[in-house]
């Protein structure tokens, strides 16, 4: 990890990781705190996450924001599965490697299968990318 001293940090002050042992592992940690409808969310980029510019890969960002976005989803409607339809990203600024990305999703609407949501992904409170899409509720896993 490129910030050791900022992840210690931030757990210290209640940002919790969220724990995943698939894809998400290998690209994180990512980190939450709060609760629906106030989740935060934030991205420690470090250099496993640069393009060959030398900043944040757009498909870091875009994994990190279908990911918040996903959990907000089933947080708001209570679903314990669910699954990107949709999802537009649109990149304003760069993201330099070293600087935590944040985002603070938002649910605009649920009907009985669909959750439609946004979210600003900032770095030092600048907007650098919009998320923007539609997550499907799905059956519970069967055992």
């Amino acid at each position: 990890m490129h910030r050791p001293d900022l992840f210690r940090q931030m757990t210290a002050d209640g940002w919790t990781v969220i724990e995943d042992d698939g894809f998400i592992g290998l690209v994180g940690p990512f980190l939450m705190r709060g609760s629906f409808p106030d989740l935060q969310f934030a991205f420690i980029t470090d250099h496993r996450h640069r393009n060959l510019r030398g900043v944040l890969q757009g498909g870091a960002l875009m994994t990190f924001a279908d990911r918040v976005l996903g959990l907000t989803a089933r947080a708001g409607t209570q679903s314990t599965r669910t699954a990107t339809v949709q999802m537009d990203t649109h990149f304003i600024d760069a993201v330099h490697i070293g600087t935590l990305l944040e985002a603070r999703p938002r649910l605009l609407r649920a009907t009985s299968q669909l959750m439609f949501m946004t979210t600003d992904l900032t770095v030092d409170g600048k907007l650098v990318a919009t998320a923007n899409g539609v997550w499907k509720k799905l059956a519970p896993a069967k055992s």
